[in-house]
């Protein structure tokens, strides 16, 4: 890899990293003063943690390559084959690869800091750490090698999802198409978000419009953090192609995200009567999340029309707590679980090449709605086995009374704003 390439690696990566601190503005701006801390602080709580262990197991157990020791090949990577990269760290390749670990790395992170948008107000410090220690073991390491896990020494994909359509006997140019993260990152941590909002249960008082955002400014803050992130999340990995497609993917990721704003105010104008700024924020993440997938494989156009749909049918879709009885606060489940499924299944419409659109062939439709229902089906199921055991152990739930009075006090000893 060239210095070019290399510098833009390690940008990318840095502009990844970045966006763990957007979501805790985006995160933090909507919950209630008195829990700003601690939404903020379960953000930066995965940083520490998940960043850590990746270095040690997480990356290499994303080569699932057969023959090589790795438990399960295409399923399990080995977490001890390199234990903490020091061979990684030799020889001519050192530099790209290291960078790749740190890419990696940054988007671990991000996965696991959006789960904590469902838990706001309620969640012991202690018990999230422990949560996202195991999840990210347990769960987000094994799936992104299953959607981008590769043989090392060749480059070929290894990870069952990702060679899906080879597995059900169909053409072999169906592959899963998952560019940054559909499904290994938000339908992943929508999935476990909705696990941990049945574990721990509803919010006192839990009801429509009983809290509201205590700072715009700072949720609005993030989202511009996040948007720019994203050029690193959805652009990054071209590093590794000597840049190809490096304009279609800036093109994409900037223009669903503006046409998500438009989707969801325009939604929100005819439903509620008045276009809010939240609203406009949330319709640019739910732009973003959509063509997160789908980046390389849409035109401009198609990409205009999937970030309008995302944001119109996700400002509908985070009603669904109040009629299906689940608190997600923060609404990770209607953001990045629905956008997700849109962007994934979008492409089994109208993918270049591929989709139903263009090949007349129902394969990438079945192929992106089985690895999307797969890995929300696994997620889900993880979250809420280790969410429901540390509630039956050490409590993952505070004490009513310290909910009430507000968790920053209570879980941290502190206070986001010094009134006087």
């Amino acid at each position: 890899m060239d210095s070019g390439n290399l510098a833009w690696y390690l940008t990318a990566a840095v502009l990844v990293l970045f966006m763990t601190p957007g979501i805790a503005f985006f995160y933090g701006g909507m919950v209630r003063a008195k829990s700003v801390i601690s939404m903020m602080m379960m953000s930066i709580g995965s940083m520490g943690i998940v960043g850590v262990l990746w270095v040690l197991i997480g990356f290499n157990m994303g080569d699932m390559t057969a023959g090589s020791g790795n438990l399960i090949p295409g399923v399990l990577g080995n977490p001890f084959s390199d234990f903490a990269l020091t061979n990684l760290t030799q020889g001519k390749d050192a530099n790209a690869n290291l960078l790749m670990v740190l890419y990696g790395a940054t988007f671990a992170i991000a996965t696991v800091a959006l789960i904590s948008g469902a838990i706001a107000d309620r969640a012991k410090y202690g018990a999230w750490m422990l949560f996202a220690a195991l999840w990210a073991i347990l769960d987000y390491f094994p799936v992104q090698g299953w959607v981008w896990g590769f043989n090392p020494a060749n480059g070929d994909p290894t990870g069952w999802v990702y060679n899906l359509g080879n597995l059900l006997g169909f053409h072999t140019a169906t592959t899963t198409i998952d560019y940054a993260g559909g499904t290994a990152v938000h339908i992943n941590s929508a999935a476990a978000a909705l696990a941990l909002a049945f574990v721990l249960g509803k919010r006192i008082g839990f009801t429509k419009g009983v809290s509201s955002p205590h700072n715009v400014p700072l949720t609005l803050i993030g989202v511009g953090i996040l948007w720019f992130g994203w050029f690193g999340f959805n652009v990054g990995a071209a590093a590794t192609t000597n840049f190809d497609g490096l304009g279609i993917l800036a093109i994409n990721t900037f223009v669903a995200a503006a046409a998500g704003i438009l989707g969801w105010v325009v939604v929100e104008k005819f439903k509620d009567g008045k276009p809010t700024s939240i609203g406009a924020g949330s319709g640019a993440i739910a732009g973003l999340v959509a063509i997160t997938p789908a980046c390389f494989s849409l035109t401009p156009g198609w990409a205009i029309v999937l970030g309008l749909i995302a944001g119109a049918v996700c400002a509908l879709a985070i009603e669904l707590k109040y009629k299906l009885g689940f608190d997600d606060s923060l609404d990770v489940v209607g953001l990045h679980g629905v956008g997700g499924f849109l962007g994934c299944l979008f492409l089994g419409f109208f993918a270049n090449g591929t989709g139903l659109l263009y090949s007349g062939s129902w394969e990438q439709l079945i192929v992106q709605a089985t690895a999307a229902i797969a890995v929300a089906a696994y997620s889900f199921g993880i979250a809420w086995a280790i969410g429901w055991a540390i509630e039956k152990t050490i409590g993952f739930r505070v004490r009513n009374e310290d909910e009430l009075a507000g968790v920053d006090l209570a879980v941290h000893g502190e206070e986001a704003y010094e009134l006087v």
